[in-house]
């Protein structure tokens, strides 16, 4: 029956891919006022963004008896019209990234009008709804860094795993050292996270640009590591936290500092992360700030707002936070916490700030519009980053 369902969903994706990629070249009337997002492999195709921030999306299907696109987790039922294609316009949608896909006959697949990314534990369409005043997260006329993609061997999992990279423009034909910023994924996403959906060349090209940010390396790891004896390292506790604290602190960081040039000291190292690896920056740099003496909590759902999180004890996890505060604000050059403000998360996250703040822990926070979702992890760096090694 596996083998059965697995030929209908090629069968499908062949079908669509083929029939998308055919309308998307034919010279067609588009809405008026509407725009192709960055996202659209055919510029002159679907989908299309309105002027509302509505998207109209049109699949030729002419075989299919029902296609749906489930956008945001709310899917929109499509209308077939004469020819066989398949039209339906969203709801409109907060500026920012989105994955989508298509739904046809009930099997679910990526939009090959689309780019896809690895998000959701899976490889999902996007679409990009632009948002008026977000230059900085857009490529510019400034000097451009790389992004690089290296393999380290781990021996936590004993296997060679994946690094991306950022160094800053000039980094190839300088000598000076850089401080160093190591950033975390969300649960089903990877090291590809942040460069790719979380445009953070970008950021950091435009910033350092206008002197607004010093020139730093930015290293995305893939934070979904198997442990030689089993276990994902995750879980919203510190114990939870030890097979990637392993792979951060005994692998990752000695391999960057071997392989790039660096600065070595606590202070120019700095570690944050979105969702997931907001939880992992939490534990694993506030608890070793020998390591890291800046640490940038974004969206984490270990404050509450997900399933089994309550009842968060900041003294029980990170000890001597609220009872030797001078001492821990001494050791933390920045320790920044943001949210999305329409995010599940958003009012456990002010509440623990607050109680932060009330104990006398010196703690920058922010919100932003947005859900759960890339706007506001972009802007969480975009502040993030004009605070660091300064």
């Amino acid at each position: 029956m596996r083998t059965i369902r697995m030929i209908q969903v090629v069968v499908l994706a062949t079908m669509i891919c083929t029939q998308v990629s055919a309308q998307g070249f034919r010279r067609e009337s588009m809405p008026e006022d509407s725009y192709s997002p960055v996202t659209n492999i055919n510029r002159n195709g679907y989908p299309r963004v309105l002027k509302d921030n509505s998207v109209m999306f049109r699949v030729n299907a002419p075989q299919a008896q029902l296609v749906q696109i489930d956008l945001g987790g709310k899917k929109y039922d499509m209308q077939k019209q004469e020819g066989g294609a398949w039209t339906v316009t969203t709801q409109p949608q907060v500026p920012g990234f989105h994955y989508y896909s298509l739904v046809v006959d009930g099997v679910s697949t990526a939009d090959p009008a689309s780019q896809t990314f690895f998000g959701c534990s899976r490889w999902s369409s996007a679409i990009e709804i632009a948002e008026a005043g977000m230059n900085d997260f857009e490529v510019q006329d400034v000097k451009h860094g790389q992004v690089r993609t290296l393999y380290y061997y781990s021996k936590v999992d004993e296997s060679w795993r994946p690094l991306m990279v950022y160094t800053p423009a000039g980094y190839d034909e300088g000598k000076q050292d850089y401080p160093v910023v190591y950033i975390q994924h969300g649960g089903g996403e990877d090291h590809r996270g942040w460069m790719e959906q979380g445009r953070t060349a970008q950021i950091m090209d435009n910033l350092i640009a206008a002197g607004k940010a010093v020139p730093m390396i930015v290293v995305s790891s893939n934070s979904n590591v198997q442990n030689r004896n089993g276990g994902l390292g995750d879980g919203y506790s510190w114990q939870g936290m030890q097979t990637f604290r392993s792979e951060m602190i005994d692998n990752i960081i000695p391999f960057v500092e071997k392989t790039f040039r660096v600065k070595k000291d606590r202070k120019s190292r700095a570690m944050c992360g979105l969702s997931m690896g907001g939880g992992q920056s939490f534990y694993i740099g506030l608890r070793d700030p020998e390591v890291f003496a800046n640490v940038g909590v974004f969206s984490t759902g270990m404050f509450g707002g997900i399933q089994g999180a309550s009842n968060f004890d900041l003294e029980k996890e990170v000890p001597g936070m609220l009872t030797d505060t001078k001492t821990f604000n001494q050791q933390f050059d920045m320790f920044f916490v943001s949210c999305g403000e329409q995010d599940p998360r958003i009012e456990y996250t002010r509440n623990i700030v607050k109680k932060m703040r009330d104990g006398g822990v010196e703690v920058r926070f922010n919100s932003y519009p947005g859900d759960h979702e890339w706007q506001v992890w972009r802007k969480s760096l975009h502040e993030f980053a004009q605070y660091l090694f300064k």
